[in-house]
C-alpha cells in the first residue's frame, strides 16, 4: 500500500519496515513482541472487518449483487473435490492445513514462545484455544475481501486499470483499492492493519530465532557458562543477522507472482521434517537416536525429490522421474516418511536386540 500511495520503491519499503521491526524487537525483547502483537492484532481485525463491510455496501446494486456475481463465477467454491494430489484441490489444501497447523501450534517457536510467556498453564491453554478458534474467522474475512473485490471490479470494470487485469497482478488489486476507493481515514486504518500483520510475523520470528540460537547452540556448545552481558550480545547479533537475512529474502521475492503460494511451498520444504521427528519422539517410546537418524534421512530424500525434481528434470528425457505431487504436500510426505521410517526402525532394531540377548 505505501508503494501505491506514496510511489515509494517496493524495495525501499521492505528495507525500512524491516529495519523498524528489527529495532523494536532488539530493544524490547519478548515483551515488545507480545504487546505489539496484541495491538497489531486488534488493528488487523478491525481494519479487515471494516474493509469487508465497506466493499459489501459499496456495490452499485447493493450487497446482493456482490453475492450474485461471486456465485455466478464460482468464487465461493471450495475448489475441486477431485482426488488429484497434483492440483490445489480441496483435499490437498485441507491435508496441508492440518499438518502445517499441527506443526505451528505444537513445535513452532513463533507460536510456542507466546503461550510459554503466560503466567500459568491454564492461561497458556486458554490463549492457545482462543488463537486457534480465531484463526478460521479471520482467514475467512480476508478470503471474503478477495472475493468481494472481484465482484466490485467486475460490476465496475472501468475502475480497475488494464495493467491490474493481467495474470500475476492479483496481489496488487487490494492495495490499489485501498488507495483509490477508500475514504482517507479508512485508508490509513487498512494500511496500518496490513503493516500490523507483516510486522507481527517478522518480530515474532526474530525473537524466536535469536532465542533458539542462544539456547540450542551457544549455551549448549560453549566451553564455559556465558555471562548475562555475553548472552545479550548473542541475542542482539542473532536478531540483527536473522533480520538482515529476512530482508534479503523478501527482496528476492519481489518478482514472485503470488507470495502466499511461494510461502506455502517454502514452509513445506524447510519445515517438512520437524513435525515427523516430534511425533516420533512423542509417540514411539522405544525410538533411539539411530531410529531418528534413519527417519531424517528418509524424510530428506522425499522432501528433496518433491522440491527439486520438477526443476532438475524439467523438459528433460528423465521428466518421468519428476514429482507429480503438489509442492505443498512436501510437509505431509516428509512428516509421514520420518515417522514411519523411525517407527519401523524402532520395532525391527528392538526385536533384534531382544533376540541377541
Amino acid at each position: 500500500p505505501l508503494n501505491s500511495l506514496f510511489g515509494w520503491n517496493i524495495k525501499t519499503v521492505i528495507i525500512l519496515s524491516g529495519m523498524a521491526v528489527m529495532l523494536y524487537s532488539m530493544i524490547g525483547g519478548i515483551k515488545a513482541v507480545l504487546w505489539t502483537d496484541a495491538i497489531q492484532g486488534l488493528i488487523l481485525i478491525t481494519g479487515a472487518v471494516t474493509c469487508a463491510l465497506f466493499i459489501t455496501f459499496s456495490m452499485p446494486e447493493g450487497p446482493e449483487q456482490l453475492f450474485r456475481i461471486a456465485i455466478e463465477n464460482k468464487k465461493f467454491s471450495l475448489g475441486s473435490f477431485g482426488t488429484s494430489l497434483k492440483e490445489s484441490t480441496f483435499w490437498v489444501i485441507l491435508i496441508y492445513g492440518l499438518f502445517i497447523n499441527l506443526q505451528n501450534f505444537g513445535i513452532d517457536q513463533n507460536y510456542i514462545q507466546r503461550y510459554m510467556a503466560s503466567k500459568s498453564d491454564k492461561s497458556a491453554k486458554r490463549s492457545t484455544l482462543f488463537g486457534s478458534l480465531l484463526y478460521l474467522p479471520v482467514s475467512l474475512v480476508f478470503f471474503y475481501i478477495g472475493t468481494a473485490l472481484f465482484s466490485y471490479y467486475t460490476s465496475q470494470p472501468g475502475l480497475l486499470p488494464e495493467s491490474l487485469n493481467q495474470p500475476g497482478s492479483a496481489d496488487k488489486v487490494f492495495p490499489y483499492f485501498i488507495v483509490n476507493s477508500l475514504p482517507a481515514g479508512l485508508t490509513g486504518l487498512l494500511i496500518a492493519s496490513i503493516f500490523a500483520a507483516g510486522m507481527s510475523t517478522v518480530s515474532t520470528s526474530l525473537n524466536s530465532s535469536a532465542t533458539i540460537i542462544l539456547t540450542d547452540y551457544f549455551r549448549k556448545f560453549s566451553a564455559k557458562k556465558l555471562s548475562l552481558k555475553h548472552e545479550m550480545s548473542v541475542l542482539y547479533a542473532s536478531s540483527f543477522g536473522v533480520g538482515t537475512a529476512g530482508i534479503i529474502i523478501a527482496l528476492l521475492l519481489v518478482g514472485v507472482e503470488s507470495v502466499l503460494d511461494a510461502w506455502w511451498a517454502l514452509a513445506s520444504v524447510f519445515s517438512g521434517g520437524m513435525l515427523g521427528l516430534f511425533l516420533m519422539g512423542y509417540l514411539v517410546r522405544k525410538a533411539s537416536n539411530k531410529d531418528a537418524i534413519a527417519g531424517i534421512i528418509a524424510g530428506i530424500i522425499i522432501i528433496a525429490w518433491m522440491s527439486l525434481s520438477p526443476v532438475i528434470f524439467k523438459g528433460d528425457t528423465l521428466a518421468g522421474l519428476s514429482s507429480q505431487f503438489n509442492p505443498n504436500l512436501a510437509i505431509v510426505f516428509g512428516t509421514s516418511a520420518i515417522f514411519l521410517t523411525g517407527f519401523l526402525s524402532a520395532i525391527l532394531f528392538n526385536r533384534n536386540r531382544k533376540k541377541n540377548l
